[in-house]
């Protein structure tokens, strides 16, 4: 199915894929700058997981195994931090996330 699609299609894609893995920055810089001190919003991870994702399926495409295997190790680092905030919410009791502080 990958390779069925249009050129457009996959160059499209790989913009919002990097531009979903950008936002990232730009949601922990507004969270540090809110809080005047360096922190790693929730959301971060989040955008990390979809954009790497996204990235990833692009790279696929491509058929670009240096890409693949950069994007798919993150996607591990990326999905095991979101398990261990879930975690720790889970223990502490915490439904709603907290403000920009984990």
């Amino acid at each position: 199915m990958i390779h069925i699609l249009p050129n457009w299609f996959w160059l499209t894609f790989g913009f919002v894929g990097q531009a979903l893995f950008s936002m990232r920055f730009i949601v922990q810089w507004i969270a540090s700058e809110r809080l005047r001190r360096s922190v790693v919003p929730v959301l971060f991870w989040y955008f990390s997981v979809v954009g790497g994702a996204t990235q990833n399926m692009y790279a696929l495409w491509r058929e670009d195994p240096v890409f693949i295997v950069g994007q798919a190790m993150g996607l591990f680092v990326y999905a095991r931090n979101l398990q261990l905030i879930h975690r720790e919410r889970r223990r502490h009791g915490e439904h709603a996330p907290p403000p920009a502080t984990t």
